[in-house]
This record gives C-alpha cells, sequence and structure tokens, in this order.
C-alpha cells in the first residue's frame, strides 16, 4: 500500500472530524478495532511504567490448546483495544473479571532497529511490555488477547522489512511469544504491492504452521472500502493468505449532526460488504457479513448515546458481524455496557 495513502490521525479530544475519510479520524495514539466496538476499562487505567520480563506461562498457551478452525479461535462479540504505551498499568485479568469482555486487541507493533525486529511502539521489546505479560493470567480468566501490528504511527513490519525470511521470523517470533491465535494488521502506510505480497506470503507460511485467525483493519468511507483497499484483500486471497476479517474503522459523528448519521454508518457497511465478498470471491455474497467488524471512533462521549448503542449491537447481532469494538473518547458507562453485551 502506498506511502500517504491515509490521512495521520488525531488523538482523543480534539476537534471533530469529517466523516467523509475515516482515515482521518482514527486516532495518532490508538488504532481501531471494530466498527461499534466499546473501550474497556482496562484502556483508560494509570500508567505504570515498570518494565517486566516475559513471564514464562505466556510462552506455551496456544500450543497447549486444541487445534481449532478460524471460526473457533478468532474473537466474537465485544473486542477492547488496548495501546499498551499509553496504559501500560492495564490489568488485563482484573478487567475482564470487572467488565465481562473476553477479547482485548494490544498495540501497537511496528517495525523498530533495523527494521525487521517487531517493537511496541517501535522502541519496546517484545517481552517488555508489562500489559502484554498479563496475558497468561487474562487466559486463566478465560479471555484472550491478540497483537496489533501497525497502526497510526511508525511503520509495519511488511513495509519496512523488504527481506520475506526475516519479516516471516518477525511476525512468527511475536505469535508464538504470547502464544496468540489471532493477530491484528492496523494498515495505514504500506510502500506499495511488494508489502502487501511480501505480508500475505509471511501469513500464508504462518497459517500454514498453526491456526492463525487474521484480521486486517481498513477506514470506512461513504463509499465503503477505498478501491486499493479492496485491491489490497484480492491480492491478499489470491497470494495465498486467508484473511478472517476485515475490520472496518468508521467514525461516528457528532450528536447535532443531521438526521440520519447511524443510518450514514450502515450504509456504508453494506457498501463494504458487496466489495468484501468480491474481493474474497466468495460464492454467496451473504458469508461476508460473518467477515466483517466495525470499530467506531469517538472524538466525544456524547457521540453515542444509549439509543445510537442499542442500534449499533442489535445492527451487528441481526447481520452476524464478526464484532464490535471502539476506541477515541470513552462513552458512558451505560453506552460500554450496552456494546459489551452485543452477541454476534
Amino acid at each position: 500500500m502506498p506511502k500517504g495513502r491515509r490521512k495521520k490521525e488525531r488523538l482523543p479530544g480534539t476537534p471533530p472530524r469529517p466523516i467523509v475519510l475515516l482515515a482521518a479520524l482514527a486516532l495518532a495514539t490508538g488504532t481501531g478495532a471494530a466498527v461499534w466496538f466499546l473501550p474497556a476499562g482496562a484502556t483508560q487505567e494509570a500508567p505504570a511504567p515498570t518494565v517486566l520480563a516475559m513471564p514464562s506461562a505466556v510462552t506455551p498457551s496456544a500450543s497447549a490448546s486444541p487445534v481449532a478452525s478460524e471460526k473457533t479461535i478468532g474473537p466474537s462479540g465485544y473486542v477492547a483495544f488496548v495501546d499498551t504505551a499509553r496504559y501500560p498499568g492495564a490489568d488485563l485479568p482484573a478487567a475482564a473479571r470487572r467488565d465481562g469482555v473476553r477479547w482485548y486487541t494490544l498495540g501497537h507493533l511496528v517495525a523498530g532497529g533495523d527494521g525487521c525486529a517487531a517493537k511496541w511502539n517501535g522502541s519496546l521489546d517484545l517481552g517488555a511490555n508489562p500489559v502484554a505479560n498479563r496475558i497468561g493470567g487474562l487466559r486463566a480468566e478465560g479471555a484472550d488477547a491478540g497483537p496489533v501490528f501497525g497502526g497510526p504511527s511508525g511503520r509495519e513490519l511488511a513495509d519496512a522489512c523488504v527481506e520475506l525470511d526475516r519479516l516471516t521470523t518477525a511476525y512468527r517470533r511475536v505469535v508464538s511469544a504470547f502464544g496468540s491465535r489471532f493477530a491484528e494488521f492496523d494498515i495505514r502506510d504500506s510502500s506499495g504491492d511488494s508489502a502487501v505480497l511480501r505480508r500475505a506470503r509471511a501469513l500464508r507460511t504462518l497459517q500454514a504452521e498453526r491456526p492463525l485467525s487474521v484480521s486486517f483493519t481498513l477506514p470506512l468511507g461513504p463509499a465503503g472500502l477505498a478501491p486499493r483497499d479492496v485491491a489490497l484483500l484480492r491480492a491478499t486471497r489470491e497470494a495465498g493468505a486467508r484473511v478472517s476479517v476485515v475490520n472496518l474503522l468508521t467514525s461516528i459523528e457528532p450528536r447535532q449532526a443531521p438526521e440520519g448519521r447511524m443510518r450514514r454508518v450502515a450504509a456504508a457497511v453494506r457498501l463494504a460488504q458487496g466489495q468484501i465478498a468480491r474481493a474474497h470471491a466468495l460464492t454467496d455474497p451473504a458469508a461476508a457479513w460473518r467477515q466483517i467488524a466495525v470499530t467506531c471512533v469517538l472524538v466525544s462521549p456524547d457521540d453515542l448515546g444509549a439509543t445510537d448503542a442499542r442500534k449499533l449491537s442489535a445492527f451487528a447481532g441481526r447481520h452476524g458481524l464478526a464484532w464490535l469494538s471502539a476506541r477515541g473518547a470513552e462513552p458512558a458507562p451505560v453506552v460500554a455496557q450496552i456494546l459489551r453485551a452485543t452477541r454476534t
């Protein structure tokens, strides 16, 4: 994917951004999971700068599990995103007990060093992330977490690491270290077709080695996905990698916007559904609904009320979306509770 293809995001709390381009709505420090997904309380806990060693309990977790199909190993319902650089004190096991959330995504892993080493936020070594090091305890609570490669800043590994073997090794090191059954790729700034193919070939190798569900996070606009992102999905499939879910990153217009703001989001998702069905060469286009997740980006907690949340949750359940998620401003507690109760 070419450089500059997406506009830079702004931090939560900045003035409202236009819905016309979703890329401009994503956050500069946090990137999203699925549309209509709500941040869990764990994402807002006070930072604890202590750097811990990776516990041995994290390493073998996936290998100890029975082999499962992609449908059973990927997230569902509600997925909480945690920006581990901003909230190093996030206690995943405690959050899972408190909020009942069973799926988390942890960002952001981008290229560090010579470009072929995955580092948290581009600087923190793989085993030195105190949030990720609590995955073992999270799994003991019956929940799970997966890493997010790429994001609003830094370079995704496929863009920076031009040697396929080293790229594959870098991805493998992460999923092996944390026993990951799923991984998200927040693709914002790739160098073009060569990066797309490198990523696809590396993922094809990993998926031949282990059960690994993969989601791609892409911006949603009024017309659905951008043509370049549809082409990315098609090229990835043709290269032999399986993208189980396309996570549509969208904004929710302010409540003072003209009437029909939620209908406009739903219409854009419907357009993307047809694009995804074609890109994945599905014989039954309706099957694409299960391959869609939606992550909304909120500028203000007031952007999403309880009625809006019920509409989003009902839409996800009616169409059988993979999951919902949210980023940006934290919604009101009642809104968070509604979204976390989503069943897909």
